[in-house]
């Protein structure tokens, strides 16, 4: 019976990554994204009478972190590859403004939203910060296209740094808002652990949680960045070998570099992207870009293929049923109005086109990184009512799924009319 059920996942995901090789030939200029496809997939492949057991994030709390922990770091890697603007405070204002005020009203207003609900004030917390981070692989269609990709005026642009700024906005903001939820994670976790009483945690958590395990992130991302790009682009591989593997150090990177920064306390996810951004920027013109870019980006739609099969048959088990009339109400309000009004706020006085501001707002797209922060934060402390957190959380980033997988295409298609339009 095992050999069979051996057998049968063998079949399943093998189906999965045919899709990944294949489908983007049929949906890449169509309304509609390869996530739904594999979590359809998903409940279709568990929900069968063939005897695959249904994932369950509870009872597989460690490997459902794990996995998602891969999906996330890989996806960070490849963002900060994609990248070509060089970071400053002016040419990335965007970014901030998305990551100091948009990300904490997000997490103000899903944790009110959770209180509402009847949560106690560590879940509330926690589904705040597991619904921030804007996911860097489900956003691909409206984020930045990597070295090389596109049309020929579109490389150029890249190249000249000049990025269409609602693509930029969504790809740097999740590119760091995925490590910079880390801290709320850990808020919702020590209060869960020692109470309410500031006294108990505030301490600790300001300065290693939200100023060390950062500033650590920032600096060895910084560090190990500038050496993988030294390593990366010191020679040319003229081997049959070594161009049958070239490209591959970004996966390697990926790996040593979140797992070096972890070691010594700090947020890997930030150092990862961090370090793509050096990468990037050691070379910007090389052709070599090109590839990091390519490995990086099979990785990410691999994980991506294989955590949205797993999502759609957690789905079919019943990972959906604990939610309520009120719960639904909830999802709806945090893909539909938190994020767009805490964008919206974040973009006050912001010179840009109000239609290019509500997109940036609208496409907060939730997903592979809200898993991995409620799984690392349920793994790590008791929280009541996790299996009513979980399926609000699924339902969110389902939601978010099919809403955003539909509508990204149609958006990046109108803002470039207009912008035909007005030149």
């Amino acid at each position: 019976m095992a050999l069979e059920l051996y057998t049968v996942g063998l079949v399943v995901i093998g189906i999965a990554l045919f899709g990944v090789a294949v489908l983007p030939r049929f949906v890449s200029d169509r309304a509609i994204s390869l996530p739904i496809f594999f979590v359809a997939f998903g409940m279709l492949a568990f929900g069968l009478p063939i005897g695959l057991p249904a994932p369950d994030p509870l009872e597989q709390g460690t490997t459902t972190e794990h996995l998602a922990e891969i999906g996330v770091i890989v996806a960070l890697m490849g963002v900060g590859l994609k990248i070509d603007r060089v970071p400053g405070l002016r040419e990335w204002a965007s970014t901030w403004r998305l990551l100091a005020i948009t990300m904490p009203l997000s997490i103000t207003g899903a944790a009110l939203l959770g209180r509402w609900l009847g949560f106690v004030v560590p879940t509330a917390i926690l589904l705040g910060a597991c619904i921030a981070p804007t996911d860097p692989v489900l956003a691909s269609e409206v984020q930045v296209r990597g070295p090389g990709m596109g049309t020929e005026a579109e490389s150029a642009d890249e190249k000249a740094g000049m990025e269409d700024e609602v693509r930029f906005a969504l790809t740097s903001e999740a590119g760091l808002n995925d490590g910079l939820a880390f801290p709320f994670t850990n808020l919702a976790i020590a209060v869960a652990l020692v109470g309410l009483t500031p006294g108990n945690w505030i301490g600790e958590w300001l300065l290693v949680d939200l100023g060390y395990r950062i500033v650590v992130g920032v600096v060895v991302g910084i560090v190990l960045g500038a050496l993988t790009a030294r390593l990366v682009f010191a020679t040319e591989p003229d081997t049959p070998v070594a161009e049958s593997v070239q490209g591959l150090e970004a996966i390697a990177g990926t790996l040593a570099v979140y797992g070096a920064t972890e070691l010594v306390g700090g947020y890997g996810f930030i150092a990862v992207f961090v370090a793509a951004l050096m990468v990037r920027h050691y070379e910007r013109s090389h052709d070599y870009n090109r590839s990091l870019h390519e490995v990086s980006e099979f990785a990410e739609q691999v994980m991506m293929a294989l955590i949205m099969l797993f999502f759609g048959g957690a789905i079919v088990g019943g990972l959906l049923e604990p939610l309520t009339l009120e719960a639904v109400v909830a999802v709806v309000a945090i893909v539909f109005l938190v994020r767009p009004l805490a964008g919206l706020i974040g973009f006050l006085g912001f010179d840009r086109d109000p239609a290019e501001r509500a997109t940036i707002a609208f496409f907060g797209v939730r997903g592979i990184g809200s898993f991995y922060y409620l799984a690392y934060a349920l793994n790590h402390a008791a929280f009541p009512d996790a299996d009513r957190l979980w399926a609000l959380v699924g339902a969110v980033v389902l939601v978010s799924i099919v809403v955003h997988g539909i509508t990204a295409t149609p958006a990046v298609r109108w803002l470039e009319a207009r912008v035909e339009a007005r030149t």
